[in-house]
């Protein structure tokens, strides 16, 4: 396996003054295709937590924040695309780019180190926690973002109103030791909702809850492996019953694995946790279903799908963010090549 180094080469390279490009056309940026919300808000949350960070990546940083701050209003939605000219084309929502703004500004509030972007942070975080979204993801994203905050302002009132607020929208368990999962079927970045049960949990002192993400966790976990190795739900979803391994497998369900153990592991020792962030790795290392190498160690980027005859070459920047995401809750392990 190629070593692992955390390298913004290729996520700077599809970067510019605005924002990061969403998608790519090989190694190159499809300007076309514009900036997204949800990318900024990965770009925020890999740039604030990177370990002593280059001029390039605070750079990346800040742009990050700017982008975030102009796509939400003031009551709290959050605008998700805009084009190649630094245009907005659409309109506020409490989508998963509202969750996902909120995620990137507590982790940049938590883990920045520098002091006006944690200071930004927490004022849009509190401008965007005004509203509550319908979407599962969404309220999931934000509590992670919510128990950041908290992890180093436990007085947030704004942070801890959101986190009591999800909480009560919470499905109640489903009883079912065979799919205790709380949809009828795996779709897309799982690992959030237990994560965020994870974090809620923790920073609201309820332990129940907190096992209760813990134990979601371990059985996603059982069924995204497959002989001896990660095989994630595909793009498609997944629910009993269905064929694995399924395709096309996207690095999104790789580091959103990864994040909530790395999450989980803080709260419990259970080895698990360490062994499936080394298990992602390994994923984009190759040890996968198809054997592929999922991203391009010269240059930092990541593919942008698995598929059954081989890999999707186009190196976007949720793929390459995954990758970099991925990368950095390894380094946190030992035991994990460096």
């Amino acid at each position: 396996m190629a070593p692992i180094t955390v390298r913004f080469d290729h996520l700077l390279r599809i970067s510019d003054q605005h924002g990061t490009f969403e998608h790519a056309l090989g190694a190159e940026p499809r300007r076309e295709h514009g900036y997204c919300t949800d990318d900024m808000a990965r770009v925020l949350v890999v740039t604030s937590r990177q370990p002593e960070p280059d001029a390039t990546v605070r750079a990346l940083e800040r742009v990050a924040v700017r982008f975030l701050d102009e796509a939400q209003a003031y009551s709290g939605g959050c605008r998700n695309r805009m084009d190649v000219n630094g245009r907005w084309t659409d309109s506020y929502a409490l989508e998963d780019c509202w969750g996902r703004c909120l995620w990137g500004l507590g982790t940049a509030a938590a883990h920045s180190d520098t002091g006006l972007i944690r200071r930004l942070s927490v004022v849009q975080f509190e401008r965007a926690a005004h509203a509550r979204s319908r979407w599962p993801r969404a309220m999931a994203f934000a509590a992670v973002g919510a128990a950041e905050l908290l992890s180093v302002d436990p007085a947030n009132k704004a942070a801890r109103s959101l986190l009591k607020d999800y909480v009560t929208v919470l499905p109640e368990p489903t009883g079912d030791d065979d799919w205790p999962w709380p949809e009828k079927r795996l779709t897309y970045a799982n690992a959030i909702l237990a994560e965020a049960m994870i974090a809620a949990g923790g920073a609201l002192d309820d332990a129940a809850l907190c096992q209760r993400g813990l134990d979601l966790l371990g059985w996603l976990i059982e069924r995204d492996t497959g002989d001896g190795h990660l095989s994630p739900t595909p793009a498609g979803g997944w629910s009993a019953g269905e064929p694995r391994p399924a395709f096309d497998q996207q690095p999104i369900e790789v580091s959103s694995l990864a994040d909530a153990c790395a999450r989980a592991a803080t709260m419990d020792a259970a080895a698990i946790w360490p062994d499936t962030v080394r298990a992602a790795v390994a994923w984009f290392q190759g040890d996968n279903d198809a054997g592929m190498l999922m991203w391009d160690p010269d240059s930092g980027a990541g593919f942008d799908g698995l598929q059954r005859d081989g890999v999707n070459m186009n190196r976007g920047a949720e793929s390459t963010l995954a990758m970099l995401s991925t990368f950095q809750q390894a380094q946190r392990f030992a035991g994990v090549p460096q």
